[in-house]
């Protein structure tokens, strides 16, 4: 189920509006950062994005939530796996991104789409 809905996050063929109700407490204002967000991963290569969820786990801080770490594969094999934390919570029997993971993952990609070049990734050895 969360990676269904990180799917559909990441659809840029879904329209944000249609994705307002993967997100706690989204609203219409949100759906034009939701579009933001799934063009800067297609104009940069990234889809489509493959993911992973691992150490599932309820949430120390928020009951009901879980906690989870997410791998991104992107399409592009040069980009490489990247692992984010992430938080979700449920709602009507369906989970959604928490609004602070929202807020992380909007911001990010905001960023890539302000960008004029995509990235070259740097080794850390």
């Amino acid at each position: 189920m969360l990676i269904d809905l990180l799917n559909r996050l990441s659809d840029p063929a879904l329209p944000g509006t249609d994705k307002l109700a993967l997100v706690e407490g989204a609203t219409t204002t949100d759906a034009a950062d939701l579009d933001r967000f799934a063009k800067a991963l297609q104009d940069n290569r990234m889809l489509p994005m493959a993911y992973t969820a691992t150490d599932v786990a309820w949430s120390p801080d928020t009951p009901g939530d879980v906690t989870a770490n997410v791998t991104a594969t992107p399409a592009d094999a040069g980009a490489g796996p990247f692992s984010f934390p992430m938080e979700f919570t449920a709602k009507a029997g369906a989970w959604q991104l928490s609004r602070k993971t929202a807020d992380l993952l909007l911001s990010l990609g905001g960023q890539a789409a302000n960008s004029t070049a995509v990235p070259t990734p740097t080794s850390t050895r």
